[in-house]
C-alpha cells in the first residue's frame, strides 16, 4: 500500500460531488478513517446541488460527521439535479475555484465510468481542474449497473464499515425510502471491494493517471 498524503504537516483533500449524500456513498469510509487520523486535515467540499434545501441540511450534518475533528469547508450549489450539462459553464466555474483556493494533497470525486450524466460530467471537471494530483474516482451502485473494475482500494476495519452505513441511515432521512438505499447494500458492497483486496472491507477508486517515483530521494 501507498500512503497518499504526506507526513509531517497538515493535510488538505479537495472532496467533490454532484449531489448531496454522493460523497459519503462513495468515500465516507474512507473520509472517516482519515479524520479520525489526522486531526485538523483540511476538507473542501464541494456539492453541486441541493443548496437552500432540506438535503443541504442533511449534507452539511453528514459530512460534518463523517469528518470528525477535520478543519471541513462545505460548499452546496443550487445547480438542478440531473441538468449537469445543461449548467456545464456554472459546474466548471465552481471546480475551477475549488482549484484556485489552494492546493490539495489529494482529491476525491466521481469516476468518468458513471453512467449518470451528473456524476460523469463532474469527472470530466475534475480532471481538467486537478491535473497534477492524485485523484480517486468513487463508485456508486444504481440501476444502471455500471460497477466497473477499480484500480484502488482503501480498507475499513469492521467498525468504520458499520459506522458508515449507521451515519448513512442517520443522515439522510429524504433517501430512505428509496429502495436501494439500506444497510445491506452498503456493507454488501464493502464485503464484495474487501474480497478484492484480502481485507473484510473496503472502499475502491477508479484511478485513471499515477506518477511514481521509485528514485528513493
Amino acid at each position: 500500500m501507498v500512503p497518499a498524503l504526506p507526513q509531517g504537516r497538515t493535510a488538505r483533500i479537495a472532496a467533490l460531488a454532484a449531489h448531496c449524500d454522493d460523497l459519503p456513498i462513495g468515500a465516507g469510509g474512507t473520509l472517516l478513517t482519515v479524520c479520525r487520523a489526522r486531526p485538523g486535515i483540511r476538507i473542501d467540499a464541494l456539492v453541486l446541488s441541493g443548496g437552500g434545501s432540506a438535503r443541504e441540511d442533511e449534507e452539511r450534518a453528514a459530512l460534518a460527521a463523517f469528518c470528525p475533528g477535520a478543519d471541513l469547508r462545505v460548499t452546496v450549489l443550487k445547480l438542478p439535479d440531473g441538468r449537469l450539462p445543461a449548467h456545464w459553464d456554472e459546474a466548471k466555474e465552481a471546480v475551477e475555484d475549488l482549484r484556485a483556493a489552494g492546493d490539495p494533497d489529494l482529491v476525491v470525486g466521481p469516476w468518468r465510468g458513471d453512467a449518470h450524466q451528473d456524476h460523469q460530467g463532474l469527472a470530466q471537471l475534475v480532471t481538467t481542474a486537478f491535473r497534477d494530483h492524485l485523484t480517486l474516482g468513487y463508485e456508486i451502485a444504481k440501476w444502471d449497473g455500471d460497477l466497473g473494475r477499480p484500480s484502488a482500494y482503501h480498507p475499513l476495519s469492521p467498525e468504520v464499515a458499520e459506522a458508515k452505513a449507521d451515519l448513512l441511515l442517520e443522515h439522510y432521512p429524504s433517501q430512505r425510502n428509496k429502495p436501494w438505499y439500506d444497510r445491506e447494500a452498503f456493507l454488501g458492497l464493502a464485503r464484495l471491494r474487501g474480497i478484492e483486496c484480502h481485507t473484510r472491507y473496503a472502499e475502491a477508486f477508479h484511478v485513471t493517471k499515477l506518477t511514481l517515483d521509485l528514485s528513493g530521494e
